[in-house]
């Protein structure tokens, strides 16, 4: 999907058509299309011959293009749970996979990067009348999904939460407890920065609900904005649309209560408990 987002750019700024860069792969336009969505796999020569098309002399450039075009056929772990996870959320594991930067917004619930499994089990489990057979493996997603912020991939998280999500109860006073001392041990990490919105703030910039912000300057693309729904997401990628996201961000990181208060403002929360 980075890939494709990253051909459409160079097309549409060399004034082509999907047909026009189709036949020159010796394809079609429904072939371009694909590609261009991520809902298909690369071949080098591809990749190779429509970057000589839109005239992309960079090497470097060029060596990224290609790299994507091979990793993109290597499987990711998160293909193991496929039958317990919707395609779209798969696609979003991917894409969080290779980010070194995440910024999120959180309106909802703790983010589920910060999770603990006690917290995401009972998130998972809410409002379902009957069992959910793919629960444990939604949840064993969402734990392995936290190996890249707290392992050695150099990602850094910036997680900004409103405070009706801190302090919804989700699963009961103890399950409370364990999360937000998590809150409390992962604000201490040099990569992660938690902040809180307060209730005091009233209205913000986020009116719309959470969002997501990835980004990939090691590979020099573009940032990719995340939302999801109850029954699918939107990956946005255009630069109007990412400018609108990180403005929000930027606005709710001034109206948030500083980091260096964020540890106090969750222990005065353990208390309440």
């Amino acid at each position: 999907m980075l890939l494709g987002s990253e051909l459409r750019k160079f097309r549409e700024a060399r004034g082509l058509t999907r047909g026009e860069a189709g036949h020159y792969i010796r394809g079609s336009e429904s072939k371009i299309s694909r590609m261009e969505l991520g809902r298909v796999g690369f071949k080098v020569r591809d990749v190779e011959d429509l970057l000589k098309l839109y005239g992309v002399t960079d090497r470097e450039q060029i060596q990224t293009m290609v790299g994507l075009a091979r990793d993109s056929k290597k499987p990711g772990w998160w293909q193991a749970y496929g039958e317990s996870l919707p395609n779209w959320f798969q696609v979003y594991v991917g894409l969080e996979e290779a980010a070194t930067r995440i910024r999120v917004y959180e309106a909802q619930f703790v983010p589920g990067m910060l999770q603990t499994e006690e917290y995401a089990r009972a998130v998972i489990a809410a409002g379902r009348s009957v069992p959910d057979p793919t629960a444990e493996d939604r949840v064993a997603v969402r734990m392995r999904r936290q190996r890249h912020i707290e392992g050695d991939s150099g990602c850094k998280l910036w997680a900004i939460i409103d405070e009706a999500a801190v302090r919804r109860p989700v699963g009961g006073r103890d399950i409370m407890r364990g999360q937000l001392e998590r809150l409390i041990k992962l604000s201490e990490r040099r990569n992660i920065t938690l902040q809180i919105v307060p209730f005091s703030a009233g209205a913000h910039a986020a009116e719309a609900g959470s969002f997501t912000i990835l980004r990939y300057p090691d590979f020099g693309l573009s940032d990719i904005i995340y939302l999801e729904q109850l029954t699918g997401s939107m990956c946005l990628d255009r630069r109007s649309e990412i400018d609108a996201y990180t403005m929000a961000m930027e606005r709710l990181s001034v109206i948030a209560e500083p980091p260096s208060h964020t540890k106090d403002i969750l222990r005065d929360m353990l208390d309440d408990l």
